[in-house]
Protein backbone atom coordinates (compact mmCIF):
# COMPACT_ATOMS: atom_id res chain seq x y z
CA UNK A 1 0.00 0.00 0.00
CA UNK A 2 1.38 3.51 -1.11
CA UNK A 3 1.71 5.93 1.96
CA UNK A 4 -0.69 8.21 0.16
CA UNK A 5 -3.18 5.87 0.39
CA UNK A 6 -2.68 5.92 3.86
CA UNK A 7 -5.90 7.35 6.22
CA UNK A 8 -4.94 11.27 7.91
CA UNK A 9 -3.91 9.66 11.41
CA UNK A 10 -1.86 7.23 9.69
CA UNK A 11 0.24 9.42 7.97
CA UNK A 12 0.74 11.86 10.82
CA UNK A 13 1.55 8.50 13.21
CA UNK A 14 3.74 6.73 10.56
CA UNK A 15 5.45 9.44 7.95
CA UNK A 16 9.33 9.86 9.18
CA UNK A 17 12.52 9.94 7.77
CA UNK A 18 14.52 6.72 7.68
CA UNK A 19 15.69 5.31 10.98
CA UNK A 20 19.56 5.74 12.16
CA UNK A 21 21.54 2.53 12.87
CA UNK A 22 20.05 2.64 16.45
CA UNK A 23 16.94 1.63 14.89
CA UNK A 24 14.66 4.02 17.62
CA UNK A 25 10.85 4.03 17.47
CA UNK A 26 10.92 7.61 17.75
CA UNK A 27 12.59 9.80 15.39
CA UNK A 28 15.68 11.61 17.42
CA UNK A 29 16.14 15.19 18.09
CA UNK A 30 18.96 16.58 15.30
CA UNK A 31 20.34 19.29 17.40
CA UNK A 32 23.24 20.24 15.28
CA UNK A 33 23.81 23.76 12.96
CA UNK A 34 25.57 22.00 10.13
CA UNK A 35 26.17 18.48 8.97
CA UNK A 36 29.95 16.92 7.33
CA UNK A 37 30.44 15.72 3.83
CA UNK A 38 32.62 12.68 2.96
CA UNK A 39 35.07 14.20 0.77
CA UNK A 40 35.90 17.78 -1.36
CA UNK A 41 33.65 16.63 -4.28
CA UNK A 42 31.15 15.84 -2.09
CA UNK A 43 30.96 18.74 -0.52
CA UNK A 44 31.32 21.00 -3.84
CA UNK A 45 28.32 19.04 -5.56
CA UNK A 46 25.72 19.79 -2.77
CA UNK A 47 26.35 23.08 -2.87
CA UNK A 48 26.80 23.66 -6.54
CA UNK A 49 23.95 21.57 -7.98
CA UNK A 50 21.94 21.55 -4.82
CA UNK A 51 22.36 18.07 -4.31
CA UNK A 52 19.20 16.80 -1.91
CA UNK A 53 20.49 16.73 1.29
CA UNK A 54 21.06 18.53 4.55
CA UNK A 55 23.79 21.22 4.40
CA UNK A 56 23.05 23.58 7.38
CA UNK A 57 20.00 23.85 9.60
CA UNK A 58 19.01 27.10 8.32
CA UNK A 59 17.96 25.69 4.75
CA UNK A 60 16.87 22.05 6.32
CA UNK A 61 17.35 19.66 8.81
CA UNK A 62 15.83 16.29 9.27
CA UNK A 63 13.43 17.25 12.23
CA UNK A 64 12.13 20.31 10.25
CA UNK A 65 12.20 17.91 7.04
CA UNK A 66 9.76 15.18 8.72
CA UNK A 67 7.38 18.34 9.77
CA UNK A 68 7.10 19.50 6.34
CA UNK A 69 6.56 16.12 4.97
CA UNK A 70 3.72 15.39 7.48
CA UNK A 71 1.96 18.69 6.70
CA UNK A 72 2.43 18.25 2.73
CA UNK A 73 0.65 14.73 3.14
CA UNK A 74 -2.13 15.96 5.25
CA UNK A 75 -2.43 19.29 2.94
CA UNK A 76 -1.98 16.73 -0.34
CA UNK A 77 1.02 19.45 -1.63
CA UNK A 78 3.94 18.90 -3.19
CA UNK A 79 6.58 20.66 -1.17
CA UNK A 80 6.78 23.07 1.97
CA UNK A 81 8.97 25.30 4.17
CA UNK A 82 8.65 25.35 7.68
CA UNK A 83 9.22 28.82 9.85
CA UNK A 84 10.08 30.17 12.84
CA UNK A 85 6.31 31.36 13.86
CA UNK A 86 2.95 31.82 11.77
CA UNK A 87 4.29 35.89 10.52
CA UNK A 88 7.26 34.47 9.68
CA UNK A 89 5.70 32.50 7.22
CA UNK A 90 3.21 35.42 6.48
CA UNK A 91 5.82 37.68 5.85
CA UNK A 92 8.60 35.09 3.66
CA UNK A 93 5.96 33.39 1.67
CA UNK A 94 4.94 36.91 0.34
CA UNK A 95 7.98 38.65 0.17
CA UNK A 96 9.80 36.00 -1.92
CA UNK A 97 6.71 35.83 -4.79
CA UNK A 98 6.06 40.03 -4.96
CA UNK A 99 7.56 42.59 -6.83
CA UNK A 100 7.62 46.19 -6.13
CA UNK A 101 4.56 47.34 -8.25
CA UNK A 102 2.61 44.15 -7.32
CA UNK A 103 -0.53 44.43 -5.84
CA UNK A 104 -2.60 41.92 -3.44
CA UNK A 105 -6.33 41.73 -3.23
CA UNK A 106 -7.30 40.30 0.13
CA UNK A 107 -9.87 39.47 2.86
CA UNK A 108 -10.80 42.55 5.04
CA UNK A 109 -10.43 40.26 8.31
CA UNK A 110 -7.19 38.83 8.62
CA UNK A 111 -4.56 38.76 11.69
CA UNK A 112 -3.95 42.37 13.19
CA UNK A 113 -0.04 41.35 11.97
CA UNK A 114 -0.91 40.01 8.77
CA UNK A 115 -3.40 43.79 8.31
CA UNK A 116 0.30 45.96 9.73
CA UNK A 117 2.21 44.25 7.05
CA UNK A 118 -0.27 44.98 4.30
CA UNK A 119 -0.48 48.56 5.09
CA UNK A 120 2.37 49.76 6.83
CA UNK A 121 5.30 47.98 5.93
CA UNK A 122 4.38 46.76 2.24
CA UNK A 123 3.79 50.25 0.41
CA UNK A 124 7.50 50.75 1.67
CA UNK A 125 8.14 48.77 -1.27
CA UNK A 126 5.19 49.61 -3.69
CA UNK A 127 3.36 47.08 -3.04
CA UNK A 128 -0.35 47.96 -2.06
CA UNK A 129 -3.16 45.70 -0.85
CA UNK A 130 -7.09 46.40 -2.09
CA UNK A 131 -9.38 44.70 0.92
CA UNK A 132 -12.84 43.02 -0.48
CA UNK A 133 -15.89 42.37 2.18
CA UNK A 134 -15.75 39.19 2.79
CA UNK A 135 -19.82 39.40 3.04
CA UNK A 136 -19.87 40.77 -0.37
CA UNK A 137 -18.13 37.85 -2.78
CA UNK A 138 -19.57 39.34 -6.07
CA UNK A 139 -17.00 42.47 -5.35
CA UNK A 140 -13.86 40.67 -5.29
CA UNK A 141 -13.21 40.96 -9.07
CA UNK A 142 -13.79 44.45 -9.40
CA UNK A 143 -10.59 44.93 -6.87
CA UNK A 144 -8.76 42.91 -9.34
CA UNK A 145 -6.14 45.24 -11.16
CA UNK A 146 -4.03 44.81 -13.91
CA UNK A 147 -0.66 44.37 -11.53
CA UNK A 148 -2.72 41.55 -9.15
CA UNK A 149 -0.67 38.57 -8.28
CA UNK A 150 -2.05 37.38 -5.05
CA UNK A 151 -5.43 36.78 -3.94
CA UNK A 152 -5.03 36.32 0.10
CA UNK A 153 -7.66 35.01 2.56
CA UNK A 154 -8.36 32.97 5.86
CA UNK A 155 -11.02 30.95 6.45
CA UNK A 156 -12.88 30.87 9.31
CA UNK A 157 -11.33 34.53 9.67
CA UNK A 158 -9.88 36.12 12.62
CA UNK A 159 -11.50 37.06 14.70
CA UNK A 160 -15.33 37.38 13.82
CA UNK A 161 -15.47 33.43 12.75
CA UNK A 162 -16.55 34.58 8.97
CA UNK A 163 -16.65 31.64 6.45
CA UNK A 164 -15.31 32.49 2.75
CA UNK A 165 -16.57 30.05 0.15
CA UNK A 166 -12.90 28.64 -0.94
CA UNK A 167 -14.01 27.39 -4.10
CA UNK A 168 -15.08 30.52 -5.38
CA UNK A 169 -12.07 32.29 -4.50
CA UNK A 170 -10.09 29.32 -6.52
CA UNK A 171 -12.16 29.84 -9.36
CA UNK A 172 -11.40 33.74 -9.57
CA UNK A 173 -8.02 32.81 -8.88
CA UNK A 174 -7.41 30.47 -11.75
CA UNK A 175 -9.75 33.38 -14.07
CA UNK A 176 -7.14 36.16 -13.46
CA UNK A 177 -3.85 33.83 -13.13
CA UNK A 178 -3.37 34.97 -9.15
CA UNK A 179 -1.95 33.06 -6.68
CA UNK A 180 -4.36 31.89 -4.44
CA UNK A 181 -3.22 32.01 -0.76
CA UNK A 182 -5.21 30.27 2.39
CA UNK A 183 -4.28 30.69 5.98
CA UNK A 184 -5.59 27.68 7.26
CA UNK A 185 -4.48 28.02 10.31
CA UNK A 186 -8.11 27.76 12.64
CA UNK A 187 -9.04 24.78 10.57
CA UNK A 188 -5.41 23.23 10.39
CA UNK A 189 -5.54 20.31 7.93
CA UNK A 190 -7.50 17.89 9.45
CA UNK A 191 -10.22 19.96 9.10
CA UNK A 192 -9.73 21.85 5.81
CA UNK A 193 -8.31 21.53 3.09
CA UNK A 194 -7.53 24.47 0.94
CA UNK A 195 -5.64 22.70 -1.94
CA UNK A 196 -8.80 20.84 -2.96
CA UNK A 197 -10.79 24.01 -3.47
CA UNK A 198 -8.17 25.67 -5.57
CA UNK A 199 -5.46 27.10 -3.70
CA UNK A 200 -1.89 26.89 -4.65
CA UNK A 201 -0.26 27.74 -1.15
CA UNK A 202 -1.74 27.03 2.26
CA UNK A 203 0.40 28.74 5.16
CA UNK A 204 -0.25 28.10 9.32
CA UNK A 205 0.65 29.31 12.44
CA UNK A 206 1.78 26.05 14.00
CA UNK A 207 2.08 27.82 17.14
CA UNK A 208 -2.06 26.79 17.58
CA UNK A 209 -3.44 24.07 16.88
CA UNK A 210 -0.65 22.13 15.09
CA UNK A 211 1.03 22.15 18.47
CA UNK A 212 -1.85 22.83 20.81
CA UNK A 213 -0.24 22.96 23.98
CA UNK A 214 0.92 26.55 24.01
CA UNK A 215 4.70 25.17 24.25
CA UNK A 216 6.64 26.26 21.09
CA UNK A 217 6.06 29.10 17.85
CA UNK A 218 6.57 28.07 14.55
CA UNK A 219 5.11 28.18 11.15
CA UNK A 220 4.75 26.47 7.65
CA UNK A 221 3.84 27.18 3.81
CA UNK A 222 2.91 23.91 1.84
CA UNK A 223 1.59 24.13 -1.69
CA UNK A 224 3.13 23.78 -5.35
CA UNK A 225 6.93 23.27 -5.74
CA UNK A 226 7.21 25.84 -8.16
CA UNK A 227 6.44 28.35 -6.25
CA UNK A 228 7.90 26.74 -2.85
CA UNK A 229 11.48 26.35 -4.37
CA UNK A 230 10.74 30.44 -4.87
CA UNK A 231 10.06 30.51 -1.26
CA UNK A 232 12.84 28.03 0.34
CA UNK A 233 16.01 30.30 -2.08
CA UNK A 234 14.55 33.55 -0.35
CA UNK A 235 14.07 32.02 3.25
CA UNK A 236 17.32 29.81 2.93
CA UNK A 237 18.96 33.37 2.44
CA UNK A 238 16.67 35.74 4.78
CA UNK A 239 17.18 32.93 7.66
CA UNK A 240 13.01 32.70 9.27
CA UNK A 241 13.61 28.93 9.84
CA UNK A 242 12.24 27.13 12.45
CA UNK A 243 14.30 25.46 14.64
CA UNK A 244 15.27 21.54 15.39
CA UNK A 245 13.74 21.17 18.79
CA UNK A 246 10.41 22.93 17.66
CA UNK A 247 9.83 20.96 14.34
CA UNK A 248 10.19 17.62 16.36
CA UNK A 249 7.78 19.17 19.11
CA UNK A 250 5.58 19.54 16.03
CA UNK A 251 5.69 16.34 14.60
CA UNK A 252 5.01 14.85 17.54
CA UNK A 253 1.83 17.60 17.96
CA UNK A 254 0.55 16.58 14.63
CA UNK A 255 0.58 12.52 15.40
CA UNK A 256 -2.21 13.37 18.16
CA UNK A 257 -3.42 16.55 15.99
CA UNK A 258 -6.78 14.63 14.95
CA UNK A 259 -7.98 13.18 18.42
CA UNK A 260 -7.75 16.70 20.17
CA UNK A 261 -9.50 18.32 17.21
CA UNK A 262 -12.36 16.00 17.81
CA UNK A 263 -12.50 17.10 21.37
CA UNK A 264 -12.22 21.00 20.39
CA UNK A 265 -14.95 21.03 17.87
CA UNK A 266 -17.22 18.75 20.15
CA UNK A 267 -16.49 21.28 23.22
CA UNK A 268 -16.69 24.49 21.25
CA UNK A 269 -20.17 23.51 19.99
CA UNK A 270 -21.69 22.57 23.26
CA UNK A 271 -20.39 25.99 24.35
CA UNK A 272 -21.83 28.08 21.30
CA UNK A 273 -25.02 26.30 21.67
CA UNK A 274 -25.01 27.07 25.38
CA UNK A 275 -24.17 31.23 24.59
CA UNK A 276 -26.80 31.42 21.90
CA UNK A 277 -29.55 30.61 24.57
CA UNK A 278 -27.74 32.85 27.43
CA UNK A 279 -30.12 36.28 26.99
CA UNK A 280 -26.94 38.60 27.71
CA UNK A 281 -25.48 37.54 24.22
CA UNK A 282 -26.93 39.26 21.34
CA UNK A 283 -25.18 37.04 18.90
CA UNK A 284 -22.99 33.64 18.31
CA UNK A 285 -20.73 32.87 15.11
CA UNK A 286 -19.99 29.41 15.06
CA UNK A 287 -19.34 27.39 11.39
CA UNK A 288 -21.31 24.40 12.43
CA UNK A 289 -24.12 26.59 14.40
CA UNK A 290 -27.40 26.55 11.92
CA UNK A 291 -27.24 30.50 12.56
CA UNK A 292 -24.22 31.31 11.03
CA UNK A 293 -24.66 33.01 8.07
CA UNK A 294 -22.39 30.98 5.85
CA UNK A 295 -23.15 27.51 7.44
CA UNK A 296 -23.57 26.11 4.00
CA UNK A 297 -20.23 26.99 2.87
CA UNK A 298 -18.67 25.92 6.57
CA UNK A 299 -20.34 22.38 6.05
CA UNK A 300 -19.30 22.18 2.21
CA UNK A 301 -15.77 22.61 2.77
CA UNK A 302 -15.14 21.76 6.53
CA UNK A 303 -14.96 18.45 8.48
CA UNK A 304 -16.08 20.04 11.60
CA UNK A 305 -16.42 23.60 13.18
CA UNK A 306 -13.36 23.93 14.22
CA UNK A 307 -12.24 25.16 18.02
CA UNK A 308 -13.12 29.46 17.75
CA UNK A 309 -16.30 30.84 19.00
CA UNK A 310 -16.98 34.21 18.75
CA UNK A 311 -20.11 35.93 20.32
CA UNK A 312 -21.61 39.89 20.83
CA UNK A 313 -21.86 40.81 24.46
CA UNK A 314 -24.83 43.17 25.39
CA UNK A 315 -23.32 46.23 26.70
CA UNK A 316 -20.33 46.99 24.18
CA UNK A 317 -16.48 47.71 25.08
CA UNK A 318 -17.07 48.29 28.83
CA UNK A 319 -19.30 45.34 29.44
CA UNK A 320 -16.67 43.50 27.16
CA UNK A 321 -13.78 44.21 29.89
CA UNK A 322 -15.79 43.68 32.61
CA UNK A 323 -16.61 39.95 31.12
CA UNK A 324 -13.05 39.31 31.41
CA UNK A 325 -12.42 40.82 34.54
CA UNK A 326 -14.95 38.12 36.18
CA UNK A 327 -13.54 35.07 33.88
CA UNK A 328 -11.73 32.56 37.22
CA UNK A 329 -11.19 28.97 35.10
CA UNK A 330 -10.77 30.84 31.78
CA UNK A 331 -7.07 31.91 30.55
CA UNK A 332 -6.73 35.85 29.59
CA UNK A 333 -4.08 35.16 26.50
CA UNK A 334 -3.38 36.64 23.18
CA UNK A 335 -2.83 33.00 22.25
CA UNK A 336 -5.27 29.76 20.13
CA UNK A 337 -5.65 26.53 20.00
CA UNK A 338 -4.48 25.46 23.26
CA UNK A 339 -5.63 22.85 25.09
CA UNK A 340 -6.74 25.13 28.15
CA UNK A 341 -9.79 27.80 26.97
CA UNK A 342 -8.34 31.58 25.93
CA UNK A 343 -10.75 34.50 26.38
CA UNK A 344 -9.97 37.23 24.35
CA UNK A 345 -11.83 40.60 24.04
CA UNK A 346 -10.26 42.27 20.17
CA UNK A 347 -11.72 45.63 20.45
CA UNK A 348 -10.09 46.31 23.58
CA UNK A 349 -6.45 44.32 23.02
CA UNK A 350 -5.86 42.83 20.01
CA UNK A 351 -7.76 45.28 17.79
CA UNK A 352 -7.56 48.31 20.19
CA UNK A 353 -5.71 50.08 17.42
CA UNK A 354 -7.95 50.28 14.74
CA UNK A 355 -10.65 53.05 14.73
CA UNK A 356 -14.24 52.07 15.47
CA UNK A 357 -15.08 52.37 11.51
CA UNK A 358 -12.00 49.93 10.64
CA UNK A 359 -13.21 47.41 13.34
CA UNK A 360 -16.96 46.89 12.41
CA UNK A 361 -15.75 46.87 8.84
CA UNK A 362 -14.40 43.48 9.42
CA UNK A 363 -17.28 42.78 11.62
CA UNK A 364 -15.52 43.21 15.05
CA UNK A 365 -18.39 44.85 17.54
CA UNK A 366 -17.21 46.76 20.75
CA UNK A 367 -18.87 43.64 22.50
CA UNK A 368 -17.17 40.91 20.60
CA UNK A 369 -15.56 38.56 22.64
CA UNK A 370 -13.57 35.53 21.07
CA UNK A 371 -13.46 32.04 22.55
CA UNK A 372 -10.78 29.59 22.14
CA UNK A 373 -12.31 26.56 23.72
CA UNK A 374 -9.88 24.08 25.04
CA UNK A 375 -10.14 20.34 25.87
CA UNK A 376 -10.91 20.73 29.60
CA UNK A 377 -14.70 19.37 31.09
CA UNK A 378 -16.85 21.35 28.94
CA UNK A 379 -19.22 21.78 31.89
CA UNK A 380 -16.37 23.49 33.79
CA UNK A 381 -15.58 25.75 31.15
CA UNK A 382 -18.96 26.29 30.40
CA UNK A 383 -20.17 27.22 34.41
CA UNK A 384 -17.26 29.61 34.22
CA UNK A 385 -19.02 31.56 30.95
CA UNK A 386 -21.77 31.69 32.64
CA UNK A 387 -21.05 32.95 35.98
CA UNK A 388 -18.88 35.69 34.78
CA UNK A 389 -22.20 36.82 31.88
CA UNK A 390 -24.17 36.74 35.27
Amino acid sequence: MDESEYGFETQAIRTQLERTQYLEHSVPLYLTSSFIFEDAEDMRASFADEKDRNIYSRYSNPNTNEFVDKVCQMEGASAGFAFASGMAAVYSTLAALLNSGDHIVSAGSVFGATHSLFINYFPKWNIQTTYFDINKPETIESCIQPNTKILFAESPTNPAIDIIDLELLGTIAKKHNLILIIDNCFATPYLQQPIKFGADLVIHSATKLMDGQGRVLGGITVGETELIQKIYLFSRLTGPSLSPFNAWVLSKSLETLSIRLDRHCENALKVAEFLEQHPKVTLVKYPFLKSHPQYEIAKKQMKAGGNIVAFEIEGGLEAGRAFLDRIKLCSLSPNLGDTRTIVTHPASTTHSKLSVEERLAVSITDGLVRISVGLETVKDVIDDLEQALN
